[in-house]
C-alpha cells in the first residue's frame, strides 16, 4: 500500500507539471533537438503552485540548466552533459556525508516514432547510495510524447511496454540510451542486480 501511494503522488505530480495540458516546444530549423525539448520540459516549473507540488529535482535540474544558458558555473557537486549530436542530457550532483557518497541522475533523451508524426521524450530520475540504488521520492521513467505538427509535447500515461520489467518490491533504476535506441534496467535484490534490455522498436519497448 505504502508503494502505490508513493507510485499514486509521483504520478500526481507528473500530471500537476503538465496542467496546462499540453507543453508547446519551440524552436528554431526544420525540428526540435534536445535542447529545445528540455527547455521547454524546464519551463514547466515556472507555472506549478508550490503547494500543490514540489519537486526539488526537476527544480534543481531547472536551476542548473539556467545557469548553463546565462554561462555560469555549475555549483559544487553538479555536472551538466549536453550531447546535441545524440540528443541526450545529464544532470549529475554528487555529495558525500559521513564518507557515504550520495549520487542523483537525471537523464532526458528522445525518439523519433515510426509513425513520422511523434517523438518520444523521456526524463529519467535515478538515486544511488554508495553505488547502490536507493529510491528517492521523485525516482522514476516518464515519457511525454511530441506530436510534430502541433509543436507540442503531453504526458503519456501509457508505459510504452516499460511494464514489462516490472516486479513488485525490487528496486528499478533505468539508464537512458546516449548512443543507440534501447533502455538499460538494472533490478535491485537483497542478493545482488540482474540487467534487462528494452528495446524500441519505433513505437514501444520490448524485451
Amino acid at each position: 500500500m505504502k508503494r502505490l501511494s508513493l507510485t499514486l503522488l509521483i504520478a500526481c505530480c507528473a500530471l500537476a507539471l503538465t496542467a496546462q495540458d499540453a507543453i508547446r516546444v519551440k524552436y528554431k530549423g526544420a525540428r526540435p533537438n534536445i535542447r529545445d525539448f528540455v527547455t521547454a520540459f524546464v519551463a514547466t516549473t515556472e507555472n506549478v503552485d508550490e503547494e500543490e507540488c514540489c519537486n526539488e529535482v526537476l527544480n534543481a535540474v531547472a536551476y542548473a540548466w539556467d545557469r548553463h544558458e546565462k554561462g555560469l558555473p555549475m555549483e559544487e557537486g553538479v555536472t551538466l552533459t549536453i550531447d546535441e549530436k545524440n540528443g541526450y542530457v545529464l544532470y549529475e550532483s554528487r555529495s558525500e556525508y559521513e564518507s557515504i557518497e550520495h549520487l542523483l541522475r537525471v537523464e532526458m533523451c528522445y525518439w523519433n516514432e515510426a509513425d513520422g508524426k511523434h517523438k518520444l521524450f523521456a526524463y529519467n530520475v535515478a538515486s544511488f547510495i554508495d553505488g547502490r540504488c536507493e529510491a528517492g521520492q521523485y525516482d522514476g521513467l516518464d515519457f511525454y510524447r511530441y506530436d510534430n505538427a502541433k509543436k507540442i509535447m503531453t504526458y503519456c500515461e501509457d508505459r510504452r511496454g516499460t511494464e514489462a520489467v516490472y516486479k513488485y518490491d525490487v528496486r528499478h533504476s533505468y539508464t537512458l540510451p546516449r548512443k543507440g535506441k534501447d533502455i538499460t534496467v538494472t533490478l535491485w535484490y537483497d542478493s545482488g542486480k540482474k540487467v534487462k534490455t528494452l528495446k524500441w522498436n519505433g513505437k514501444r519497448f520490448t524485451l
